[in-house]
């Protein structure tokens, strides 16, 4: 009895041993089922990013793009290997003067092309003859050179504020004129004059005073001065000068640019074409100036002093509403900036509705909304700066009428009433002066 007793004690310890040991088996076979084809038979994904020489792939892991078994080296370096030709000790890039020195004869090619479009088919310039050419800042002369080669030295003039560059340009161009002056003092007024007509402007500009250069063009434009420019400035200021509204990039230089001249940006150009090479990319940008005419048509009796005033008043805080940011606007009373804040927009000018009628992209985004003074300025397209000027500060009708009420009773020795001599001024009022410092810094030029 005791040794049955002791065989199935024996059995069942053994079969528990046999179940423990192929529950225990199951379970690593299970195990090895589920992680090692994970571990083992991983392959290489497909990469969706790449980040200086680091590739990331759909799993979120980054390496090397040499580690890829696939990767294949580019037949195209994206590194400028060419030694810029640049006088020995003569000319090295002072960067006080923001100097970069072009050094491709693509890039320069490139630019030429698409000034000569500029200057002769694009914009005003269909059909007038290219006769008087201003290079801003030659530099070494790499465009300088071109424009020799394909126009003569009869109508180019350079402006170059560097005396090194003077020399070199005098030296290798004896019959080519260039002026020794800083581009923002010239006064280009003068320089038309003395040519006896607009001038075309061409120039790679120094990042640091793109803008008050531009600004001095513009002011130029004001007596018909300078009919175009082809120049190059730094990527991110070209995307303002053409930017749409209700975006970042919307700014003063939108509002005053798309006012005063036909902008568009011709390309990119890379740090690379430069000596030395800048940190950002630049672009080639075209700018047809309307000339006093046109702009006083565009403006409709708006002093562009008092436009200036509004828009820079209103981007100085262009997260609040027009009502809220023109709150502060300079020489006005408070309580009746207030009401006229609080307005209904006045109606269209007739030389506007005239303008709309044509199918004056301008004219027709050139209404105000109802509820113009709660737009933020970025919503607020240029002509509607112009209406939204014509409301708080007048224009030269409205000054000219008040003018002559005030004086309807008084007679001259003549007879003639004070009356009738605004009325005829009032006809004049498109030959308003526009002013020949309005954009442009009060120590900048004259």
């Amino acid at each position: 009895m005791y040794f049955n007793y002791l065989y199935i004690c024996t059995l069942v310890i053994t079969l528990a041993i046999i179940s423990i040991a192929v529950i225990a088996n199951g379970f690593t076979a299970d195990v090895t089922n589920v992680v090692l084809p994970r571990t083992t038979t991983t392959t290489l994904t497909t990469t969706t990013t790449q980040l200086n020489g680091w590739l990331q792939g759909n799993d979120g892991e980054w390496e090397w793009d040499e580690d890829d078994p696939n990767f294949v080296p580019s037949a195209v370096s994206t590194v400028a290997t060419a030694t810029p030709q640049l006088p020995s000790g003569k000319l090295k890039p002072k960067q006080s003067l923001g100097q970069n020195y072009l050094k491709d004869p693509n890039t320069v090619a490139k630019i030429l092309r698409s000034f000569h479009e500029d200057a002769t088919n694009n914009g005003n310039r269909r059909g007038k003859p290219l006769q008087s050419i201003v290079e801003l800042g030659p530099g070494t002369g790499a465009l300088t050179d071109r424009l020799i080669d394909n126009y003569g030295t009869d109508i180019l003039q350079c402006i170059e504020v560097d005396q090194r560059a003077v020399e070199l340009l005098e030296e290798r161009y004896p019959q080519l004129s260039v002026l020794h002056e800083d581009v923002l003092q010239v006064n280009y007024c003068d320089m038309a004059e003395k040519e006896g007509q607009p001038l075309v402007i061409i120039g790679n500009l120094p990042y640091y005073i793109t803008s008050q250069i531009l600004f001095a063009l513009a002011d130029a434009s004001h007596y018909g001065a300078v009919d175009c420019a082809t120049v190059t400035m730094q990527w991110e200021v070209s995307q303002r000068m053409v930017a749409p509204t209700s975006c970042k990039a919307y700014g003063i230089l939108s509002v005053v640019f798309q006012t005063y001249a036909d902008v568009r940006c011709h390309f990119k150009i890379p740090p690379t074409v430069f000596y030395p090479a800048p940190k950002v990319h630049s672009a080639l940008v075209g700018l047809h100036f309307l000339g006093p005419s046109q702009l006083r048509d565009r403006l409709a009796g708006v002093r562009p002093k008092d436009f200036r005033t509004v828009v820079t008043t209103a981007f100085r805080q262009r997260r609040k509403t027009i009502r809220n940011s023109l709150k502060k606007l300079p020489g006005m009373d408070k309580e009746k900036l207030l009401t006229l804040l609080n307005s209904l927009p006045l109606p269209l000018p007739d030389s506007v509705v005239a303008a709309q009628q044509r199918g004056d992209t301008f004219a027709l985004k050139q209404e105000l909304p109802i509820d113009w003074f709660r737009k933020r300025p970025e919503e607020l397209t240029p002509g509607q700066f112009v209406e939204v000027t014509r409301l708080l500060l007048g224009d030269d009708s409205s000054n000219n009428n008040n003018s002559s009420s005030s004086n309807s009773n008084k007679e001259n020795d003549d007879g003639s009433s004070e009356s009738h001599r605004n009325s005829n001024s009032s006809n004049n009022n498109n030959e308003t002066d526009l002013g020949r410092k309005v954009w442009r810094k009060l120590k900048h030029g004259v």
